[in-house]
């Protein structure tokens, strides 16, 4: 009871506390009622997206000197290979060594300006062979080695280099080394006519004929192909054919098994007296 009272009386003699805990929160909270801190300091953010700005002054000389080479290399290259790819004029004619030394450094680089016609023909290499056997001399159909290419080819996740590019890039070799008439046009005549042929009688010697291979025959079937539906174009796709001259076989055209049995069949040596006579011979 006395502490009511002292308080009513310092109050002026009313209850000062029931209107302390009526004031609006405003008036509660105002700054001089609660003491604030001081704000702690603010670190500085690290600069970014300054780039080549935000590095020392020797850093950015070397910076601007390696853009500078990079620029200049590029510009040289763009440069060298227009001028590599457009026809001839002034500059190809007075500076074409320079051009070449850097276009060919040390391997060849086939650029061209546009890409080439896609290849329009369908190009299948064919061979038979003129048997020698018991019942006398025959010649066998034609075999389509091209088709047996594409067979092995074809669904292959993993196609033999052999398969894609032995026959057609031996046929190609023979065609550019020779005139339309199969007469060689260089040097190189004669070596493209002997890998052509043991190219044929490889896969020749994959099958029994009843007899001994004397001579085959190649040639080549062309037949462009058809536009598609959509096209007005009027497209003939009958086979061309270039046909070659009968080449007699030699023993070098034989793969190395068959030019060994030929070899003992020449010198009268068969069984194991030929399996002996080529152990003589190795030592």
């Amino acid at each position: 009871m006395d502490s009511d009272h002292d308080r009513s009386s310092a109050g002026g003699g009313k209850d000062a506390w029931p209107q302390a805990l009526n004031r609006p929160a405003e008036a509660q909270d105002t700054p001089e009622a609660i003491p604030q801190k001081p704000p702690a300091p603010v670190a500085d953010a690290p600069a970014t997206g300054l780039g080549i700005a935000g590095l020392s002054f020797p850093f950015q000389v070397v910076a601007a000197l390696a853009l500078s080479l990079i620029g200049l290399l590029a510009c040289t290259q763009v440069a060298m290979v227009f001028l590599h790819v457009a026809p001839s004029n002034t500059l190809t004619k007075q500076h074409g060594k320079t051009i070449d030394s850097w276009i060919y450094p040390e391997f060849e680089q086939n650029w061209k300006l546009f890409a080439p016609n896609p290849l329009q023909q369908n190009i299948a290499v064919h061979v038979r062979a003129d048997v020698v056997g018991a019942d006398g001399r025959r010649t066998t159909r034609w075999m389509n080695l091209t088709h047996e290419d594409s067979e092995a080819i074809r669904g292959n996740l993993f196609p033999s280099h052999v398969d894609q590019n032995e026959l057609r890039r031996g046929w190609d070799f023979y065609i550019n080394s020779h005139d339309s008439e199969n007469r060689p046009n260089g040097l190189r005549g004669d070596l493209s006519e002997r890998y052509v042929r043991r190219i044929a009688m490889l896969r020749l010697s994959e099958r029994d004929y009843g007899g001994t291979i004397e001579r085959i025959q190649l040639r080549s079937a062309t037949s462009s192909i058809a536009p598609p539906p959509w096209s007005n174009e009027k497209i003939s796709t009958r086979p061309v054919y270039r046909v070659l001259p009968w080449w007699t076989v030699n023993p070098d055209d034989l793969p190395a098994r068959d030019a060994d049995q030929n070899r003992d069949a020449a010198h009268g040596v068969d069984g194991p007296d030929r399996d002996a006579a080529r152990v003589e011979a190795n030592q």
